[in-house]
């Protein structure tokens, strides 16, 4: 993640304006005109701020990343071992809730394929974590084979984030089947 200093009230206001509409419409379809529109300022002070629009979209994705992080490490440290090697598919039950279209991280990957641009890095670097901490869990817990359980688990979390839309409850489904893959893993 980048440095950051302390930011502004305009600079606040900037990021949740750019972060409801890069998450409700797309990064590349919101321009600068609109989110200084919704946020209430002008277009200079939006790069005084943040200096370009890459730079917003990076903020945005890193704010993203934090609040996910940190829910995520909740829901861990509220479980037993065996528990928190799911924590990161039952976090996405309280996560969902306020966040309908799937995953910011996912979506700006897409959004943006370049894998120099600083944000498809932050996400990349975000699944990254995901999948090791899936590992780190699974070691904890006992479970054989943590390496291929993790990406199992990452498989299935990502499956019910990309689904998450359809009028289906993948998210159940995936849940279900992680508690049967981990009991599994540590019946052998």
């Amino acid at each position: 993640m980048s440095e950051t200093k302390p930011m502004s009230a305009a600079g606040q206001r900037i990021l949740v304006a750019a972060g409801d509409l890069f998450y409700g419409r797309g990064i590349t379809a919101v321009g600068v005109d609109l989110i200084a529109e919704h946020s209430g300022v002008t277009k200079r002070t939006l790069y005084n701020q943040f200096g370009s629009k890459d730079q917003l979209v990076v903020a945005y994705i890193e704010e993203r990343e934090q609040r996910w992080r940190l829910l995520v490490r909740e829901t861990i440290a509220a479980a037993s071992p065996m528990d928190a090697v799911l924590a990161p598919l039952e976090a996405l039950r309280t996560w969902n809730q306020s966040n309908p279209r799937g995953c910011a991280f996912i979506n700006a990957l897409a959004e943006l394929p370049d894998p120099a641009h600083p944000a498809h890095l932050i996400a990349t670097q975000q699944k990254q974590w995901l999948l090791t901490l899936f590992t780190d869990l699974a070691t904890a817990a006992g479970c054989s084979a943590p390496d291929t359980l993790a990406t199992q688990l990452l498989v299935l979390h990502e499956g019910a984030l990309v689904t998450q839309q359809l009028p289906l409850d993948t998210l159940s489904a995936s849940i279900e089947l992680a508690h049967e893959l981990v009991r599994a893993s540590i019946l052998h």
